[in-house]
């Protein structure tokens, strides 16, 4: 973390829970200030339904804060603030990929055309974005979803997995783009991953125990 800079997310006394089963974090507080932060965790250690959580779409107990905006006071304005997409979402199956990024985008007024434009082509994601996105392979889906993301100008952007079913360029590209946020104050990226990553600078790591 830039210590210089304030945190972007603030994690107060957070409890998360599925019913009837041990909780997957109790009492957590945590700062995350700008760059690329790695939730680290095997499979089955919670870091997608932690990702839910802080992105605001799956309840818990405690305060969570994102650029002054808290979610228990302002729900709406807090998930404004933050960009994220469920892998498994089944949502913006009947939109092209040209549309899902449009919907993904509204109201961002941080958006940038140039840098999802050169995103888009590091992904090779031309010949699909005109297609609906149930036609597209998983990683493809992945590579529209991220590439809306990375070019937002939201403070907080989660990822989960963001390698999975990618090939080797478009993964080079992500690092790549990944290493861009290191050397900024205004956002934070929050990476879930079940791997190491040694290709980007890491401004924290937050390792969850085994499940």
């Amino acid at each position: 973390m830039n210590l210089s800079s304030p945190p972007l997310l603030r994690i107060d006394a957070l409890r998360f829970a599925y019913p009837d089963q041990p909780a997957l974090v109790s009492n957590w507080s945590a700062s995350i200030g700008p760059g690329v932060t790695l939730l680290y965790g095997d499979t089955g250690t919670g870091k997608s339904a932690l990702l839910q959580v802080i992105a605001g779409t799956l309840p818990a107990i405690g305060r969570l804060t994102v650029a002054g905006v808290s979610l228990d006071t302002a729900p709406e304005a807090y998930r404004r603030q933050v960009f994220f997409v469920d892998p498994v979402t089944d949502r913006f199956d009947q939109l092209t990929a040209r549309e899902c990024t449009a919907s993904l985008v509204e109201g961002d007024a941080g958006f940038s055309d140039a840098k999802w434009q050169a995103i888009a082509d590091g992904f090779a994601l031309a010949p699909h974005l005109d297609k609906k996105m149930f036609m597209l392979s998983t990683g493809s889906k992945r590579k529209v979803w991220m590439a809306a993301g990375l070019a937002s100008g939201r403070p907080l952007i989660l990822l989960d997995e963001p390698t999975a079913g990618l090939d080797a360029p478009s993964t080079r590209c992500l690092w790549a783009t990944l290493t861009g946020f290191a050397d900024q104050s205004k956002q934070a990226v929050i990476v879930a991953s079940a791997a190491r990553i040694d290709t980007v600078p890491l401004a924290a790591t937050i390792e969850l125990p085994p499940g």
